[in-house]
């Protein structure tokens, strides 16, 4: 069996119980070394063959996969946050699928929810915004062009975008030409979960000059909207006057 392992977004122990299980009885650990933090290796058992995949390709991670397969040996294949976003797995999933090799996904805490307990922030505020927007900027991996980051803002809603904190500068822009206020709360956080976490509160249109006083190039997420503001109405599941299924609204 090959295994597909959220790692979570950076402190150790916030990989799930299954992932960690998973991860102590492997035989082989291919983990993703750019971003994964490998004090999580420390939990491996002795012998165990470990294999940073940032310096491999595709085709050389699935040959590892499936000479352990061979082999009788159990596979970590260990991703960042939660393999299904910006996983880079189904790739992987369908050489395994034309092999006819078995094997599960153990999701994780993607690293925009670590960032949310980081900035201690609630995405989904009554009469704020109700949806999260998970995008990127268009980069050396392009992005549909209805996935445009104008076309996302005209929304309003709460966004977080991955994978583009060498771009604020552009960012910034295409967020403000999309319908976002130029002053709408937003946040830059560095490493979330790590024990070099950073936090930085700013605002759509100073999100680049933001980054660039604090250093930041990369291993960021960008958080946006008014999620981050001081403005929200109450949850109506607890208000006292509201009535469902398992409460009457006090008289």
């Amino acid at each position: 069996m090959i295994d597909f392992v959220g790692a979570g977004p950076g402190a150790p122990d916030l990989i799930t119980v299954r992932g960690q299980q998973k991860l102590m009885q492997a035989d082989i650990v291919i983990y993703a070394g750019s971003l994964v933090n490998p004090a999580l290796l420390e939990g491996t058992k002795p012998g165990c063959e470990i294999y940073n995949s940032a310096l491999m390709t595709l085709e050389e991670v699935v040959e590892v996969m499936l000479r352990g397969e061979r082999e009788g040996k159990r596979v970590v294949r260990l991703h960042t946050g939660d393999p299904c976003i910006y996983g880079a797995i189904r790739e992987q999933m369908d050489l395994l699928d034309e092999q006819g090799v078995s094997y599960e996904v153990v999701p994780g805490v993607s690293s925009f929810i670590g960032a949310a307990a980081a900035v201690k922030a609630e995405y989904t505020l009554p009469n704020v915004s109700q949806t999260v927007i998970l995008t990127r900027m268009a980069g050396r991996t392009p992005v549909p062009d209805k996935e445009d980051i104008e076309k996302l803002a005209s929304h309003g809603a709460t966004m977080v975008v991955f994978l583009s904190a060498s771009m604020l500068d552009e960012l910034s822009k295409k967020l403000v030409q999309g319908g976002y206020r130029p002053d709408t709360p937003a946040a830059i956080v560095y490493k979330a979960t790590w024990p070099d976490e950073t936090i930085i509160r700013t605002t759509v249109e100073q999100l680049a000059e933001a980054a660039n006083e604090n250093g930041i190039r990369k291993t960021a997420l960008i958080l946006v909207g008014d999620f981050l503001g001081d403005a929200y109405e109450r949850s109506k599941l607890y208000d006292p006057a509201f009535t469902h299924e398992f409460r009457e609204a006090s008289k």
